[in-house]
């Protein structure tokens, strides 16, 4: 099952404009040290990876941690050079992987 995700990229930037790109996806990131109701620890679920390709070039990547708030929310800068699609992966525990994409386009 997918997990729901929210991606921000101006649909449109100037050649050169630097623009913030920002993503989440909803997911508990359980760090596998907390005890349920039932008393036992609750497995670990973490998102481990974050990826983002341009047009198939990796152009920010982030590796996660169980300290990560559930949700986890990236933003980071990109400096607009031609018009193309994003790509977004997500990879975890269990045997999470996720990808999404976006379309920016350059004028």
């Amino acid at each position: 099952m997918a997990a729901r995700t929210l991606i921000q990229v101006p649909p449109t930037a100037r050649r050169g404009e630097v623009i913030e790109v920002r993503t989440m996806i909803a997911h508990s990131m359980e760090t596998g040290y907390r005890a349920g109701a039932d008393g036992r620890t609750v497995p670990r679920d973490i998102i481990r990876r974050f990826t983002c390709r341009f047009n198939g070039e990796l152009v920010f990547s982030a590796d996660l941690h169980p300290a990560i708030a559930a949700n986890p929310y990236i933003a980071f800068p990109l400096r607009a050079t031609a018009s193309g699609k994003l790509s977004f992966t997500w990879e975890g525990d269990n045997g999470l992987s996720q990808t999404e994409s976006a379309t920016l386009t350059v004028t």
